[in-house]
Parts: structure tokens; C-alpha cells; sequence
């Protein structure tokens, strides 16, 4: 009987010394593997950002309108404001008389918090018969004021035009055309 008592601590003190292995030495590479599936919901959280025909639209001061859409967008946060990257954009401006412009371009950076956008690559400007083609344009609603420039191509009913820069202000349409170098002219063509 004392033999089956000594043999009963011997197991027992064998189990208890195999579940404090596996429960306090073994729990640390469980830890890695929560942390490396918090790594991938990670990667799937930014994978979410992606989004697909974002639209916006947009009610400003003085009965002005603004809409964006693109094609795909992603949201990331620069210093608490939320910046949407976008491809393939479309937007619209309607101003309080109702005349409206048209910005297309292959990519753009919308910041929600103040609706400032900035345009790149294969920027086209429509207003009515005028077509202005570029590769940077920025429009920026706090200042009212919207800037082209990098290679800027201007073509319209009278004729056409190309410069380095065109500031466009949005409500006195006041519209100011030159070049970065001042020795360098604005080449127009009338038709």
C-alpha cells in the first residue's frame, strides 16, 4: 500500500510539474502568435481603407458646391486630419451663378477636414468651350483660389495658350497667367 502511495506523489508530482512547464515556460510563444495575428488584422485594417467609388459632396459658403468622385481611394490621418488619396478622380465646382468647372486627373490628395484638393497627372480643367491641360493643379477653399501649373496648355473658342502657372481666384474670377521665369514670355496663339 505504501508503494502505491509513493508511486501516486511520484505521478502526481510528475503532472504537476509538467503543467507548470506548459502553463508558465510554454505561454511566451503563444504571445508572439497573438501578436502576429494582431499584425495581420493590421494589414487587413488598411486593406479596408480601400475604397471603391468614393463620392463626395460638398455645400460651401456663398450657396457653392463641390463634388469628387474617383474611381478608388484610400484613407490615411496626417496630424488629425483624415487625407483620402484618390485615383481616377472627377470633380465639379458650382459656383453661386450656377457656371460650373470640370477636374479630371489620374490622381489627387482630398483633405476632408477643409475640402482642400490637390490634383496630379493628366489634370484637364473644362469651363464651358475652354479645355486647360496640365500635370499639377491645387484647389484650395480657404484662400478661394485655384492653381495650375506644370506644363499648362490652354485651349479655347479664340485661341490657345501655354505658361507655367494660371491663378484662378474663385470669387472675383480674377484670373492671373505667368511664368516662373520672368524672362521667359506666355506664348499665346489666337485663332
Amino acid at each position: 500500500m505504501k508503494a502505491k502511495i509513493q508511486l501516486f506523489l511520484i505521478i502526481f508530482t510528475i503532472l504537476l510539474g509538467i503543467f507548470f512547464y506548459k502553463y508558465y515556460l510554454v505561454s511566451e510563444p503563444l504571445i508572439n502568435e497573438l501578436q502576429e495575428k494582431k499584425g495581420s488584422e493590421v494589414i487587413q485594417k488598411n486593406q479596408n481603407n480601400l475604397i471603391k467609388n468614393l463620392n463626395y459632396n460638398v455645400k460651401l459658403d456663398n450657396n457653392t458646391e463641390y463634388f469628387i468622385t474617383s474611381e478608388l481611394s484610400e484613407l490615411k490621418y496626417k496630424d488629425g486630419f483624415e487625407l483620402v488619396n484618390m485615383s481616377n478622380v472627377v470633380a465639379k465646382f458650382r459656383d453661386k451663378s450656377l457656371s460650373e468647372f470640370t477636374i479630371t486627373a489620374d490622381n489627387a490628395v482630398y483633405n476632408n477636414s477643409n475640402y482642400n484638393t490637390k490634383f496630379s497627372n493628366n489634370v484637364k480643367i473644362i469651363y464651358l468651350d475652354n479645355i486647360i491641360t496640365s500635370e499639377n493643379l491645387d484647389l484650395d477653399f480657404n484662400l478661394n483660389i485655384v492653381k495650375i501649373y506644370n506644363n499648362v496648355v490652354y485651349e479655347g473658342i479664340t485661341g490657345s495658350g501655354k505658361t507655367d502657372n494660371i491663378n484662378i481666384n474663385l470669387i472675383t474670377k480674377y484670373v492671373e497667367i505667368f511664368m516662373n521665369n520672368k524672362k521667359n514670355k506666355v506664348k499665346l496663339i489666337s485663332k
